[in-house]
């Protein structure tokens, strides 16, 4: 067989692979809408304007959740919601994060609380308007919204985010304390780290699949847990993964930039996670526009 026919016997077998949650749409017809939106979709460039965007908002919006401590009836939640960044953040970036933290917390300024808050919600609101904006520059057909449409999503959003982020810190924190006590010993300890993977891997998944469903379209065109939430969950944790370990045995950021270099290892892994979350959207509005294209024809 040559490469012609292997070529064809390929797609022949993509054009009646019907995969699960792609709502009986082919492999075949997905791929080909999917490659264009990568190719001609401009994902570096939109990834670079999330990064930045969304530099800007982390510490606001951290900010915003420590303020919101000592109305959580939880024990614990501090400290949980630090070891969450330290399993976030990239390796060596987060001593940097803690300090500037601890030295907001550490002085007090009742009267500028009220305009922290604001400003970091703001600051934060902005990051996600940006984040769903650039989904909606996707060059596949889309029903995006409007402008103000998409910065009240992004404002809600940012509320939905901000409450499951904190139930989720409330149930590693009840879970770890449950755990330690009826369970002990090595096999509570696997036991716990294995839950809390779970749990952060379900807060990233919901998070990612609240912003495809109810970000750029008022009514998106593909379940809440989409292909493209599944994609971009498994991109974000392989990618935060591979970077973790290229800061800690490759990168020399610290050594020529000194403490600067921490921030540009932050920034660059929010470029390298938009660029999986741009990836996982365009699968969905690949999906969207196969199923379009397929509808015209029958018609």
């Amino acid at each position: 067989m040559n490469a012609t026919h292997l070529l064809r016997a390929l797609r022949a077998t993509a054009q009646n692979l019907k995969l699960p949650l792609f709502d009986g749409l082919s492999a075949y017809d997905v791929a080909v809408f999917f490659w264009k939106g990568i190719y001609e979709g401009a994902v570096s460039s939109r990834a670079a304007s999330i990064s930045f965007s969304f530099f800007l908002a982390l510490f606001p919006g951290v900010i915003f959740l420590f303020t919101l401590i000592p109305f959580i009836p939880v024990d614990g939640f501090q400290s949980e919601l630090f070891k969450l960044l330290r399993d976030v953040l990239p390796p060596n970036s987060f001593d940097a994060a803690y300090s500037t933290i601890t030295d907001i917390l550490t002085i007090k300024r009742g009267d500028l609380l009220g305009v922290t808050v604001l400003a970091a919600f703001f600051f934060a609101t902005n990051g996600t308007l940006s984040l769903i904006g650039n989904f909606g520059q996707s060059i596949h057909r889309l029903n995006v919204r409007g402008f103000w449409s998409q910065y009240l999503a992004a404002f809600l959003l940012t509320l939905a985010l901000s409450v499951l982020l904190i139930a989720g810190i409330t149930v590693l924190t009840l879970s770890e304390v449950y755990l330690a006590e009826f369970i002990g010993g090595e096999l509570g300890l696997w036991i716990t780290a294995a839950s809390r993977w779970v749990v952060l891997l379900g807060l990233v998944l919901l998070s990612i699949s609240l912003l495809f469903y109810f970000g750029p379209m008022r009514s998106a065109p593909w379940r809440f847990v989409s292909p493209g939430a599944l994609l971009a969950t498994l991109l974000v944790w392989l990618t935060s993964y591979l970077f973790g370990i290229y800061v800690t045995d490759f990168s020399r950021y610290n050594q020529l930039y000194g403490s600067i270099g921490t921030l540009m290892i932050i920034q660059l892994w929010l470029y390298v996670n938009a660029i999986g979350l741009i990836i996982g959207f365009e699968l969905n509005a690949s999906m969207a526009e196969a199923k379009n294209r397929l509808n015209s024809r029958q018609i």
